[in-house]
């Protein structure tokens, strides 16, 4: 590794993690195997780097323990590579470089839980269009790790800020920063159409990132039965570039729906949120037009009723 500046960086944890990670494509290489990129090629094809630049950054990464090198085919060898726990440990930092960009750069600063309608970062949001959800575990509000996505069902994942069962539970000035109210709302309205849900075939699961001793207490103030999901490590979150605002210094997700077929396919995307309500059943209207898709194609399937 090149040290960086004079002998006080020695001892300097920034300057020694910028030995790692400190040249962009590096991060950006964490970046697109948290999203499922694991192979040469996909990284290569999504980053468009030189195979000599990409192979010398992977290289650095496998070596700092970032990523790990598996094989997995033998003839001619190839090889994975994956995050490790020191890797995944990186999320946190490029989902704060993240909303720093989308505040200070693409923004103005003002924190907010929302964001503008033709904004770039609702570009990027909806982009999500298509991308498959890596397989990951979030824990529960029982304790329980989960998948997000449920076994074969259409999934809605609705995105939330923080509810809380006291109001002396709400962070600082949360009631100021736009789109943040209205989360006990829309988990109400989730419980109250829960059987239309299932009768279109889908299942639902919020997600925070809140701890899921709070999520608990939240579910049983409000007779949830539906899954409430802890991204507090932010591995979804990383992994799909979901959008975040800090308020009272905790990172919390912008209220967002993604609509997920049973390939794990991202189908249909909600965001910005402005209408609570509204957003449950535009959820409901995508996940019954994936159903009728699905019924259609299966042998018998007869199309929409």
């Amino acid at each position: 590794m090149v040290r960086r500046g004079g002998p006080a960086d020695d001892t300097c944890a920034i300057a020694q993690a910028l030995d790692v990670v400190g040249d962009a494509w590096t991060l950006l290489i964490v970046r697109d195997a948290a999203r499922g990129l694991h192979r040469f090629e996909q990284l290569q094809q999504e980053l468009g780097l030189s195979r000599k630049v990409l192979a010398e950054r992977l290289r650095l990464l496998v070596d700092s323990g970032v990523l790990a090198r598996e094989q997995y085919q033998d003839r001619p060898p190839r090889h994975e590579y994956r995050l490790t726990p020191r890797g995944r440990a990186l999320l946190p930092v490029l989902v704060a470089l993240q909303d720093w960009g989308d505040s200070w750069v693409l923004g103005d600063g003002t924190p907010t839980a929302t964001a503008a309608e033709h904004s770039r970062e609702a570009e990027r949001v909806h982009a999500l269009r298509g991308t498959r959800i890596p397989e990951l575990l979030l824990p529960g509000a029982d304790g329980q790790a989960l998948d997000p996505v449920a076994p074969d069902s259409t999934t809605v994942l609705y995105c939330f800020p923080g509810a809380f069962v006291r109001a002396e539970s709400y962070p600082p000035g949360w009631s100021t920063v736009p789109g943040a109210p209205g989360c006990t709302l829309e988990s109400r309205t989730y419980r109250d159409h829960l059987a239309d849900f299932t009768a279109a075939g889908a299942a639902v699961r919020g997600i925070s990132t809140q701890r899921p001793d709070e999520q608990r207490a939240f579910a049983e103030a409000e007779g949830l039965t539906f899954p409430l999901l802890s991204d507090l490590a932010l591995d979804l979150t990383g992994a799909l570039r979901l959008p975040t605002v800090r308020a009272a210094g905790t990172t919390r997700l912008k209220r967002l729906t993604l609509v997920v077929d049973r390939t794990r396919t991202v189908r249909e995307v909600l965001y910005p949120v402005t209408d609570v309500a509204g957003s449950v059943t535009a959820a409901l209207t995508a996940a019954r037009a994936i159903g009728w898709s699905a019924a259609s194609v299966r042998p018998g399937g007869g199309g929409k009723p």
